[in-house]
């Protein structure tokens, strides 16, 4: 086991954000679990290592349902921040059985197989919509004009948020989403807290409408469920819909214009999906796995655990680390080329386990049918101008994709 001294891995430095996967590939080389100073955690790097552990039990992303922080050997959350943590505690991806299970069995029924593939038409009639528009400005913001909107569409008009509310809401979730950076500062956590207030004011206010006249949506869903015994409260369906729109777009969003950078990079590989769109299934897992929208993902040590001979005790905080997890040559071959061939691929952007993103047949969808639009409408799509990098190193993604039609 590596001190944090002897480690590449700086998810502050401007050049460790760039390409964190050389340091990654040290990080495995060293060992499979890193006691990390800075932030107070435990790194693990590996694939087998990720996949178990996101599996295993005896760890949990909360620990409030077993122990007081107290009992925990923790500090509770400042006070000032109590409107950001009671939003985002009472979602599922933050509880453990049985209320996690409860949640989940509820909102799964928005999220069937029948039911995601009868949004298949929506999506690829929006996005061939965005696509139309910026083939018409002659290029744009890839980010701006194709990525966000279309998967922040799609959740909202499953939630049932009319078109007209719909503004604030990408706001809305990039700020409260800073709170899941490493060590946030203060001014990001402010964000994150006003943000959190207005969300929910705004969601309790859609509910109680929602009460007196029900639609043919995800919250009207909800309210039936909980009307008809499935108990949810109130708290725990604003919690829910935040946590769909966060979720149901962060990914998606960093995905495509992660995955169209390095498109751009290595054209090769473009020059062989614009020749066959046939690859595109095989190109959306290939990207997700090559350039990895979430990196880092925490757990909480319930029950002493053993990693490699090192014991890492309860109360520490595991992070798993996707990025490295989907880089692992001990899984994948070749893994720094990206090979939209790649038929085995095993990879963890979705996560695994009971924690396993709800959401992953419909962001496969919206990342399929936005690919599917540029590569038909707009067949000479290229870079405009060199990308800049968000500072941040959890949710990896870019401050905007200028592109050129």
């Amino acid at each position: 086991m590596a001190a944090a001294s002897d480690l590449a891995f700086d998810p502050w430095d401007p050049a460790f954000l760039a390409a964190p996967y050389p340091a990654y590939a040290e990080l495995r080389a060293k060992g499979r679990v890193h006691c990390y100073e800075p932030t107070n955690q435990w790194l693990v790097p590996h694939h087998a290592d990720v996949s178990a552990l996101l599996r295993d039990r005896r760890l949990g992303r909360t620990y409030q349902h077993r122990y007081t922080h107290e009992d925990f050997g923790r500090t509770a959350p400042p006070a000032e921040h109590e409107p950001f943590h009671t939003l985002n505690d009472h979602g599922m991806l933050d509880l453990e059985p049985p209320d996690h299970t409860r949640i989940r069995r509820l909102v799964s029924k928005a999220f069937t197989p029948r039911t995601v593939e009868q949004l298949k038409p929506y999506v690829a009639k929006l996005a061939g919509e965005l696509v139309d528009r910026l083939v018409a400005a002659g290029g744009g913001d890839l980010l701006a004009d194709v990525a966000e909107p279309l998967p922040v569409a799609v959740i909202a008009e499953m939630l049932g948020i009319p078109e007209s509310d719909r503004a604030p809401l990408r706001p809305w979730s990039a700020d409260i989403c800073g709170m899941y950076e490493l060590n946030p500062p203060k001014d990001v956590a402010a964000k994150a807290v006003r943000a959190s207030v207005e969300f929910s004011d705004y969601l309790r206010e859609l509910i109680a409408e929602r009460r007196k006249e029900p639609g043919d949506d995800l919250i009207s869903g909800l309210i039936a469920a909980h009307d008809e015994g499935d108990r949810l409260t109130e708290q725990e369906m604003i919690s829910t819909c935040v946590l769909l729109l966060n979720a149901g777009h962060e990914a998606t969003v960093n995905a495509t214009v992660n995955g169209w950078y390095a498109l751009f990079r290595n054209p090769d590989q473009l020059a062989a999906l614009r020749a066959d769109h046939s690859l595109v299934p095989a190109a959306v897992e290939e990207l997700m796995r090559y350039d990895t929208p979430l990196q880092l993902f925490e757990r909480w040590v319930l029950d002493e655990i053993e990693i490699d001979g090192t014991t890492v005790p309860r109360g520490a905080e595991i992070a798993m680390l996707f990025g490295s997890a989907n880089h692992d040559p001990e899984v994948f071959r070749n893994p720094e080329k990206l090979d939209l061939t790649r038929e085995d691929n095993p990879h963890i952007s979705f996560s695994a386990g009971i924690h396993y993103c709800i959401g992953a047949p419909l962001a496969r969808i919206e990342l399929a049918a936005s690919m599917t639009a540029l590569l038909e409408k707009a067949p000479t799509l290229g870079l405009a101008a060199e990308p800049k990098r968000k500072p941040n190193f959890v949710i990896r993604g870019l401050e905007g994709l200028s592109v050129a039609v």
